[in-house]
């Protein structure tokens, strides 16, 4: 019987190695703050930590960057005044600045298997520097490849045995392709379902894509 609930978070967490790249979803909404925290508990290190923006002073981004643990962070906006910003100038942290559609496509990408793409994007600007560049159908566009991650940590509101998963509102943003671009996916979910009781319109993250689901109850009691 399939079954990819496991009893906590440190057993979620397991085997996450030195070096890993994480992907940690979250705009506005939708981060696994759990999973954040037991990461920085489990201890490893030397990571490339893969999110939409460097985050603040505070919130679960700005605790694992404060770690120190971080060697790289690629994202798409980083405040000068924030604990990204500070450790980068510090020469403490390397730093990858990449546009967020572009951080989108480059996510799926990943997880379609999708070798390379050209983007308008950024083709005219810094970020083209010394890289590869096209004129398709008039415009000149970057070469851009897959950005793929050996742990992708992610919020569920729901989630059945099976691992499929619904996110709720906006939550609904890097979660599905982050689940996707992963070797290893990890779940924190709100909610558990019997097998079938998510709509299938609803399953917003197949179950293909998940390997571990950990149950973190919250004080919500309707979708």
């Amino acid at each position: 019987m399939i079954d990819k609930f496991v009893a906590d978070v440190p057993a979620a967490l397991a085997g996450i190695a030195d070096g890993a790249v994480v992907l940690l979803p979250g705009f506005g909404n939708g981060t696994p703050e759990t999973l954040v925290e037991g990461l920085i508990a489990q201890g490893a290190t030397d990571l490339t930590l893969v999110a939409n923006s460097g985050g603040r002073d505070t919130g679960p981004t700005a605790d694992l960057l404060a770690t120190g643990r971080v060697r790289k962070l690629i994202c798409s906006y980083v405040r000068p005044d924030s604990v990204a910003g500070r450790l980068f100038a510090a020469g403490k942290m390397e730093l990858e600045i990449v546009p967020q559609g572009t951080l989108a496509e480059r996510l799926r990408a990943a997880g379609a298997g999708i070798q390379a793409f050209y983007t308008p994007t950024g083709a005219d600007t810094l970020l083209a520097e010394g890289r590869e560049t096209r004129i398709i159908n008039g415009r000149n566009c970057l070469l851009e490849y897959p950005l793929a991650g050996d742990v992708a940590l992610i919020d569920a509101w729901e989630a059945d045995r099976w691992g499929n998963l619904t996110h709720r509102e906006s939550a609904r943003n890097f979660n599905p392709v982050m689940a996707m671009a992963a070797k290893l996916t990890v779940v924190q979910t709100r909610h558990v379902l019997p097998l079938g009781g998510i709509p299938p319109q609803n399953v917003h993250t197949p179950g293909v894509f998940v390997h571990r689901v950990v149950h973190v109850p919250g004080q919500e009691t309707t979708p």
